[in-house]
């Protein structure tokens, strides 16, 4: 019986130490995540001045695969310390009331600005260059998203890719994961 406990115990506390912190908002929360004002254009300068890339991921509350994702893929410490290390990562709620302000200088409600660029699924992630036109949306000046959840190594090749602007070279996205993903398993 003594066994037992310890075994159920040890089980239990192998799970807690997965469980993904989640806010007043409902949405998941990492350390990596940035507290900003959500003007877009801010955000880009500050990333910049830090030297990073600046990355906004789209959640919504209950969303299980936002869950997967900070708790299977984003606590990987390789992808974790990645993410800390390149990227100045802002979050916003799919269905939140915060106002952003786009680069294009539109300002509305989080709600209504995910709307307004036509993302439909969460956790969906957006990376951008180091300057972005002003006269240009999210969507329309994002160099790659993840639209969705997926699994440690297209999610840690996608971040590489982005740092190594490989959306600036002839090798598409799929040919740099498949390249990087036969180096990895080997």
């Amino acid at each position: 019986m003594k066994y037992i406990f310890l075994a159920l115990t040890l089980i239990f506390s192998c799970v807690q130490l997965n469980a993904a912190e989640i806010g007043d908002d409902g949405l998941h929360k990492a350390a990596w995540m940035r507290d900003t004002f959500k003007d877009l254009q801010e955000d880009l300068e500050e990333a910049n001045s830090e030297g990073k890339r600046l990355m906004v991921i789209i959640e919504q509350r209950g969303c299980i695969y936002c869950k997967r994702m900070h708790e299977e893929v984003f606590v990987i410490p390789e992808i974790e310390e990645f993410i800390e290390e390149n990227f100045f990562v802002v979050q916003l709620n799919m269905f939140g009331d915060v106002e952003v302000t786009d680069f294009d200088g539109e300002t509305l409600p989080e709600k209504e600005m995910i709307k307004h660029w036509g993302v439909l699924f969460t956790p969906s992630i957006l990376f951008f260059d180091e300057s972005v036109a002003e006269d240009k949306t999210a969507t329309q000046a994002a160099v790659a998203t993840i639209p969705g959840a997926f699994g440690r190594y297209t999610t840690f090749n996608m971040l590489n890719w982005v740092v190594e602007k490989g959306y600036l070279t002839d090798e598409p996205f799929q040919k740099y994961h498949a390249r990087k993903f036969a180096e990895q398993k080997n």
